[in-house]
């Protein structure tokens, strides 16, 4: 079975920005977000809506993922290796619905 930590090692490829939800595309393996992850930078943390948000995120293309971590019920994160961490709450009182994404690794849907 797939685990969200095999994304470790993967270079960013791709932000897609569909509609009402966000896709990180890597080198096989991808990241659907439903809801908007936050980016935290050393000195701030960008939120969607904000200023300069999108291109937080873009800015990230080409960097490699050195940790990935995906606690059910709390939070999911991917720090790259600048140090930038793409986060979000997968807190129930935090989810606008029953699902907060899913990643895709080797052909394999797994939701979160």
């Amino acid at each position: 079975m797939a685990e969200f930590s095999d994304i470790i090692g993967e270079e960013l490829s791709a932000v897609e920005f569909v509609q009402d939800f966000l896709v990180l595309q890597f080198e096989g393996p991808s990241v659907t977000f439903y809801l908007w992850p936050y980016v935290m930078t050393d000195d701030a943390s960008v939120a969607y809506g904000e200023p300069g948000y999108r291109d937080a995120l873009c800015a990230q293309i080409g960097e490699n993922v050195v940790q990935a971590l995906l606690e059910e019920g709390s939070s999911i994160t991917l720090e790259f290796e600048n140090g930038i961490i793409f986060g979000a709450s997968l807190r129930e009182e935090d989810l606008l619905s029953p699902q907060a994404g899913s990643f895709t690794i080797d052909g394999e849907l797994v939701e979160f």
